[in-house]
């Protein structure tokens, strides 16, 4: 019995437990948590959750990578995510030092992604919307995702958005966390006419409600989906909503600083990429 429990605590299955509870939640964003333990349950526990952590090589990765050579993408995120895994095993004296298995693991070629409404795309999407307007859908799906193309922000920082972070007289969104720490989203006059317009629910801190009494929307990919099937947008993703607020920026004139500040990047590379 012994031997067995000693086997199975060397195992990757316990070890991800150990770094989800030791290590990711104390240095990860809780949105990063969620990601990183969706892809341990659904991919990296089934194909690697039985191994010795000492025993893995580099043949079992690359057999997990290329196994996922279908969705490329994802394929190498999981890559990234299992290489961090093994430094901190190595940190903590589970592994030797300088023996990361996914070392020299060639990461599928990824092609830029990057895609753009361009004026006429703009004017049929805010046709839609406006189609919407008069129709008996929920308002706050339509508000989100005109305020995502008002404003520049990402996805969770609009649906997640509390009143209380809103300030209409400035103009401004102050918001304690994001993806790259607090930072400050500045109102557009059309984003601040939406959020003028919109109702504030009793005993609900959000801006973006969901059907939930006091939570906020939580899945707008499925109304996104009819949306820009009806503006003939079909391979336009949300986050491409962020990438044409900057692009309109740039044809604007607006300087690649300015922009970058706007987006909260905190690398000039990013909004070069964007703009």
């Amino acid at each position: 019995t012994e031997k067995s429990d000693e086997r199975t605590a060397d195992t990757f299955d316990a070890f991800a437990d150990r770094y989800l509870k030791d290590y990711a939640k104390a240095h990860k964003k809780a949105s990063t948590l969620r990601e990183e333990t969706r892809a341990l349950s659904n991919h990296l526990r089934p194909a690697l959750g039985r191994y010795r952590m000492k025993d893995i090589q580099r043949s079992d990765i690359a057999r997990f990578h290329q196994g996922m050579k279908d969705m490329p993408y994802a394929a190498n995120r999981y890559l990234a995510l299992l290489s961090h895994m093994f430094n901190v095993a190595e940190d903590w004296g589970v592994r030797p030092e300088n023996s990361n298995p996914c070392r020299r693991v060639k990461k599928f070629r990824e092609e830029a992604r990057e895609r753009f409404l361009s004026p006429k795309e703009l004017k049929r999407l805010g046709r839609v919307l406006a189609f919407l307007d008069r129709k008996e859908v929920s308002q706050y799906e339509v508000a989100a995702i005109r305020l995502l193309l008002f404003t520049g922000a990402r996805l969770n920082e609009i649906l997640s958005l509390q009143w209380d972070y809103v300030d209409l007289t400035a103009r401004v969104i102050r918001l304690p966390d994001s993806k790259t720490g607090a930072k400050t989203i500045a109102l557009s006059a059309p984003a601040v006419e939406i959020l003028s317009a919109l109702p504030k629910q009793d005993r609900n801190p959000f801006v973006i409600c969901g059907r939930k009494t006091g939570a906020h929307l939580v899945n707008l990919q499925k109304p996104w989906r009819r949306i820009r099937k009806a503006a003939l947008v079909g391979d336009v993703r949300i986050h491409d909503l962020r990438h044409s607020f900057a692009s309109v920026a740039a044809s604007g004139g607006m300087s690649l600083p300015l922009i970058g500040a706007l987006l909260g990047h905190t690398q000039p590379q990013t909004t070069a990429r964007y703009a």
